[in-house]
């Protein structure tokens, strides 16, 4: 089986040393490279097969939020952010960037390797705990917008742009159930609770998922929450009833 080849982007030596060191012992797993800035990191990939970039967010030269974007833009390789801070903007900033994933540099040496793994396999490495907070800040920037473009301060449900004609395009794809499927993602519920919720086998909500995140074009669960109130189809402030019954009419 092909490893999966990692590279280690941190301006700090020792800490690449030591996930180097908590990566090599993993079979599956090859630390192919090991760079001090998002711009070595970007050039890294563009030269050689990279699968997973290990990327800190504090760097010189290019920051790693920055160098997210470069390399997600040119698809070479994706990225778990890396940093000593739980800080939201970072998380938000990250997720924007297209990052597939954000971990804490003091996480067990088990949770490193899963999260390679997970990356490496097209999943996104965030907990439907942590989705929620994504969109609780998605939700209050989108709430700051409105209120900035009508001179008022946002209350209760605020609107929002409404969908491009890609967007609305890609919106009209989903069937009646996927849009369900997608209000309940967005609502930061995980694959049992929205099979509960919404009296489905889980696999079929599995199923609905992979055709919903191809329709509209995204990675994973969490660029669908973007999409979701980028679109339009959830608004700030809006249970994921609410969104539903709007989205019917």
């Amino acid at each position: 089986m092909k490893p999966i080849h990692v590279l280690l982007a941190d301006d700090q030596a020792l800490v690449r040393a030591g996930f180097a060191m908590m990566l090599s012992v993993e079979d599956e797993i090859e630390v192919v490279g090991q760079v001090a800035n998002g711009a070595e990191a970007v050039d890294f990939a563009a030269e050689h097969p990279v699968d997973v970039i290990l990327m800190d967010v504090q760097m010189p030269v290019l920051d790693g939020i920055r160098a997210t974007e470069r390399v997600v833009r040119a698809g070479t390789a994706k990225v778990i952010i890396l940093t000593t801070f739980e800080r939201e903007d970072y998380l938000f900033d990250a997720i924007r960037a297209g990052a597939s994933g954000f971990l804490l540099k003091n996480a067990d040496p088990d949770d490193l390797v899963a999260a390679v793994h997970a990356v490496a396999c097209g999943h996104a490495l965030l907990a439907p705990e942590v989705t929620i907070r994504v969109i609780e800040r998605f939700a209050r920037s989108l709430e700051s917008e409105a209120g900035a473009g009508t001179g008022t301060e946002a209350a209760g449900t605020s609107p929002a742009a409404p969908a491009t004609a890609e967007q609305q395009k890609l919106l009209d794809s989903l069937t009646s159930r996927e849009r369900e499927v997608l209000i309940q993602i967005a609502a930061g519920r995980s694959n049992a609770e929205i099979a509960r919720e919404m009296f489905l086998a889980e696999a079929t909500v599995k199923t609905h998922i992979s055709n919903l995140l191809a329709k509209i074009q995204v990675r994973d669960r969490v660029q669908a929450v973007v999409f979701a109130y980028e679109s339009g189809l959830i608004l700030p402030g809006e249970n994921p009833a609410e969104s539903a019954a709007r989205s019917s009419n």
